[in-house]
């Protein structure tokens, strides 16, 4: 019995978690403009998506600020995690507790922060300013993932390969980086969807000049999401659960390799 009451408990929990995304992707398909009542399957939001070029080029738009700012902050992030794991120096701790406290500042506090900061820089407000706060706020996420992995690696493997003559540099490239591959590619998963999620943030420090998805349908809600809007949504759902299936496949391979 106790079984059974746990079973509907995460069943519940799950529908109410997808429930919502598949309302937007059935009603992708209806017939009506703006009308919550079934009218029917159509596929000519899916055909009047992709010959909007605005709606395109505000997802192209997204997409490279994304996979830019996620490269950088897996880059930067796995480098940080691996110093702060590896070294000792002062105000080791200092910068640990820090990271965690950039991970829960509000997003409001966050965006006004670096949009004072580009004010008192001079700093025209458009692709780079974006960019570079996108870095800024996912580079904690990599270092958490990252950081978590590395405490769970067994650190004679580091020393028996300093003891056999291996530099710093080979042990990074030979030991630990593929080591953490997992962890720096659900880095990268992680901050990608937080840069192409994030509307405040992104709300202080885009200019006029350049808009993306997350702005855009912003600005749609005003007068109603259409949908067109959720088709696109649906898209990005698709996509979504596809790469993440994808790299699930390839680090279970590799994994089963190691093992």
């Amino acid at each position: 019995m106790n079984r059974f009451f746990k079973l509907i408990y995460f069943t519940l929990v799950f529908v109410f978690l997808y429930l919502p995304i598949f309302i937007i992707i059935l009603y992708s398909f209806n017939n009506a403009n703006f009308s919550a009542l079934w009218h029917g399957i159509t596929w000519k939001w899916y055909r009047l998506l992709f010959s909007d070029s605005a709606i395109l080029s505000v997802t192209v738009n997204s997409l490279v600020v994304g996979a830019l700012a996620a490269t950088f902050a897996t880059a930067i992030g796995t480098l940080g995690a691996v110093t702060i794991f590896k070294y000792r120096f002062f105000g080791r701790k200092l910068l640990h507790g820090l990271i965690f406290i950039l991970i829960i500042v509000p997003d409001l506090v966050f965006g006004i922060s670096l949009l004072v900061l580009y004010s008192m820089l001079h700093l025209h407000l458009g692709f780079w300013t974006l960019l570079l706060a996108h870095v800024t706020f996912c580079i904690p996420f990599v270092m958490v993932t990252v950081y978590a992995r590395l405490k769970d690696t067994n650190k004679h493997l580091f020393e028996a390969a300093r003891d056999l003559g291996a530099t710093e540099l080979t042990v990074f490239w030979r030991i630990i980086l593929p080591l953490m591959v997992p962890a720096i590619i659900s880095g990268w998963l992680l901050s990608f969807t937080l840069s192409i999620d994030d509307v405040i943030i992104s709300f202080f420090v885009t200019g006029s000049d350049f808009q993306i998805l997350p702005l855009y349908i912003y600005s749609a809600v005003h007068i109603g999401v259409t949908p067109e809007v959720n088709a696109l949504v649906s898209l990005i759902f698709v996509a979504t659960v596809t790469i993440v299936l994808t790299a699930y496949y390839f680090l279970r391979k590799q994994h089963a390799k190691m093992g």
